[in-house]
Order: structure tokens, then sequence, then C-alpha cells
């Protein structure tokens, strides 16, 4: 499978693990890691949200974990090979039994969601089957610093019912950008953050296409520093 390139690194890509898409690129690209020090990605597929992070951030030490053997090869592979290697390290484990003396000022992730199919790729990236929302919230809050953001991207659909959760973990919402794939179509994903302190809370909009294939001017600005556009 090609490789995927950015501007700074290339994403080396598996037909059995979830490849680069528009999902994890809003992520890397608007979560909260200005004031990071240290950030742990759950779930890290390629390792893409954690390499467009440390191109962010050129002082954050990363973390990668994923169950999935193949996507943590996949990880440790691309981690070692892009410009910001000496901060990114990455581990294969379930989340769930994760144990760590140090906390986390970000922690991200781009969890599953979709219900169950046939697909062993989907089986273990895109169901609640391996780590449900529950488990990932839970876990989330108690690895984060007293200051830390919990930042993910997941469907609209989904939305009342994390905060819902996120909220029975002492986790506040401090930011939800509602993200349409197109001008004047319904929201479609929604990136939320929380933090365990109560802050002042913000609520944006961003439209990816203004129309069919054509990529939105908010898209272009927000993605400069990482896609090639080719003309």
């Amino acid at each position: 499978m090609k490789p995927f390139t950015f501007r700074q690194f290339e994403i080396q890509q598996s037909k059995n693990v979830f490849r680069v898409g528009t999902d994890g690129v809003l992520l890397g690209a608007l979560a909260c890691v200005d004031n990071a020090s240290k950030v742990l990605e759950v779930g890290t597929g390629t390792g893409l949200i954690s390499m467009m992070l440390a191109q962010r951030n050129q002082e954050t030490r990363f973390l990668g974990i994923d169950i999935n053997e193949e996507a943590a090869h996949l990880t440790k592979l691309n981690f070692e090979n892009s410009p910001f290697a000496l901060r990114l390290k990455n581990i294969q484990q379930d989340f769930k039994y994760f144990q760590s003396e140090e906390k986390f000022d970000l922690i991200v992730s781009n969890p599953p969601y979709f219900e169950a199919s046939g697909s062993e790729k989907d089986k273990i990236a895109r169901q609640t089957v391996e780590l449900n929302f529950r488990q990932l919230i839970s876990k989330s809050s108690s690895l984060l610093t007293e200051k830390g953001i919990f930042s993910v991207i997941i469907p609209v659909e989904a939305g009342n019912d994390f905060i819902q959760i996120a909220n029975e973990n002492q986790l506040f919402l401090v930011k939800k950008i509602n993200i349409k794939g197109i001008e004047n179509s319904k929201t479609k994903r929604l990136i939320l953050e929380f933090s365990i302190s109560e802050r002042f809370y913000e609520e944006l909009e961003f439209t990816i296409e203004k129309s069919p294939r054509q990529y939105s001017d908010q898209y272009l600005e927000l993605t400069k520093e990482f896609h090639v556009f080719r003309k």
C-alpha cells in the first residue's frame, strides 16, 4: 500500500490497519497541544495524530498505545522514520490495563465507534468491542494532570452519551468543534475536549469541503503546514 506523504514526514500504511483519514488529520491539527509537555495517544493506528502534534509542538514528548500488534509495529516504524523520532515512543498494550506513574497534559484518541461488522480490522479499530467509551473515558480521566486535556473526535450521534459519561467521571467539557463534511450540511463529527477542572467553554464550527471534492478555505488554512496539495 502506498505511503501517505506530508510536508515533514511520511506515513507507511497497511491494508490491515486503518489508513490516513480526515478524522485523524483534523484531530492532529486541532487538538490543544500548545501547553502540553507529555502526550498520550490511545489507539495510534499509523501514528499519524502523534506525529502531527509533534510537528505542532517541538518540545512535547509522546507515548502511543495500541492493542493491535500490526498497528503498534506500523506506528513504531513511522515514529522511527520521522524527524521527531527522539520524542516519540509507542507500546503494544490494552489501554484498559495500562499503568503509568506519570500523568499526561494531553490525551488524544480517535476511538472505536462503528457497530459489529465482518472485518477483523473493523472489529478492533472501529467497534466498541475492545475498548468502549466508558472504559476510555474513565481510564483517561485518571491519567490527566491537573491542567490536562482529553481530546477526541467522534460521530455527532455519539456526542451526548460521550459527554454524559465524561461528566460522570468528573470531566468538564471545555471545547466543542462541530464538523461538517460539506458546506450547508449537518454536523457529522465532533471534536470534544475535556478538563478535570472547570474553565471557559468554547464552541466552534468547522467545514471540510465547500463543494464536492473542493476543500474549504478553512480546511486548507488549517492543514497548510501538513498536506502537500497537488494542483
